[in-house]
């Protein structure tokens, strides 16, 4: 490996290589052969960033690790602890001091807002013309539905006519598909 460092012999800025890594890290100079030691850089340790995790009509305040130096934006998937459980998260909001921005580094974070994103809950409205039902689907995060294919939940059957989004798209043609934990509802009608 190579790195760039003073050189003492010839008495400026040079590329070296590493020889041994421990306390002190022993270089060569590729330019005059000399050897010697520097410090070891010392490498930074991970942090813990506080994490609001909603799943739900519940949530929990836990953290996620994160480098110093690492960024973090809305739409990342990490994994969170809450307590003794670990559950995968997707950020939703990030606050930095007062400030809600779209993406920062893990130093500048005060509060992660995310969701459970390995089992979520997806909304459906069956519409048959005169009433509409509400009903909720707990399925797994990676679950895919799709425009125009028939479903069950409990007994009743529906044809999935649009879905909404979290980004705010709505998909209506037939095939079209998407997996549960990016869906804000989907509308059908009965079977």
């Amino acid at each position: 490996m190579e790195i760039s460092v003073y050189c003492p012999e010839c008495r400026r800025q040079k590329a070296h290589t590493v020889l041994a890594q421990s306390r002190q890290t022993r270089v060569r100079c590729m330019g005059c052969g000399s050897v010697h030691q520097i410090p070891t850089p010392k490498e930074p340790s991970p942090m813990l960033v506080k994490a609001i995790i909603s799943e739900e009509d519940s949530s929990c305040i836990g953290a996620i690790e994160f480098m110093p130096d690492e960024t973090c934006q809305i739409g990342d998937h990490h994994v969170a602890a809450c307590g003794d459980e670990y559950t995968g998260v997707e950020v939703c909001a990030i606050e930095r001091g007062q400030q809600r921005v779209r993406k920062a580094r893990a130093k500048d974070i005060t509060t992660l807002w995310t969701r459970k994103i390995e089992v979520v809950g997806v909304r459906v409205s069956i519409h048959d013309g005169r009433k509409t039902i509400p009903l909720l689907l707990k399925v797994p995060g990676e679950e895919p539905f799709v425009i125009g294919e028939v479903y069950r939940v409990g007994n009743r059957r529906f044809r999935i006519a649009h879905m909404k989004l979290r980004d705010g798209d709505a998909q209506r043609r037939e095939g079209q598909k998407a997996v549960a934990r990016s869906i804000r509802r989907i509308y059908g009608y009965p079977l």
